[in-house]
């Protein structure tokens, strides 16, 4: 999804249009994701999955491995097991 965009200056992932974020470290080839943050009036829509989903198709573009700290992420991939092969073991 094209408009998702890795703010690599600020370390999260922005949807553009919203201020929906996914806020992340990097460490080596080590992603992980600390907090998705998606306005009150934007709740309930799908922005935080669909700024999720594209994140992760990101991090599987990089080829980089994820620690999904942040709760939403972690329940996401758990509803959506096509993603569980990311997660750092």
């Amino acid at each position: 999804m094209s408009d998702v965009i890795d703010n690599k200056a600020d370390h999260r992932f922005e949807l553009e249009g919203h201020l929906a974020t996914e806020h992340y470290k990097l460490d080596g080839n080590v992603i992980t994701f600390e907090h998705t943050d998606v306005p009150k009036e934007l709740g309930g829509k799908g922005v935080g999955s669909k700024l999720v989903q594209a994140a992760l198709d990101q991090v599987r573009a990089a080829g980089l491995k994820l620690i999904p700290q942040c709760p939403f992420v972690k329940a996401w991939i758990e509803k959506h097991p096509e993603y569980a092969d990311l997660v750092k073991s």
